[in-house]
């Protein structure tokens, strides 16, 4: 959804710095188009980063001695980031 959301702040302030002709007294449409795609761009860049990160998992392996039976027990889990909140 970031990444999404980062592509359209792009094109909304690509928009209104290079299309929109309009003067404001009050305010600078350039310059809110511009702040808009560096908006948009850093977003974007969270995005992948984010879902580059939700890719990797943590791989535990566990080994103990059950005191009851006197067996030795092998544990295994894998976890992504999301499971570890």
């Amino acid at each position: 959804m970031s990444i999404g959301a980062g592509i359209a702040l792009f094109v909304i302030g690509a928009i209104l710095a290079f299309a929109v002709n309009v003067e404001v007294e009050w305010v600078n449409l350039d310059l809110i188009g511009y702040i808009l795609m560096g908006a948009g761009f850093v977003v974007f860049v969270i995005g992948i980063i984010m879902m580059a990160r939700r890719r990797q998992t943590d791989t535990v392996t566990r080994t103990a001695v059950d005191p009851a039976a006197g067996e030795r027990v092998t544990r295994s889990s894998t976890r992504s980031p999301e499971e570890t909140v």
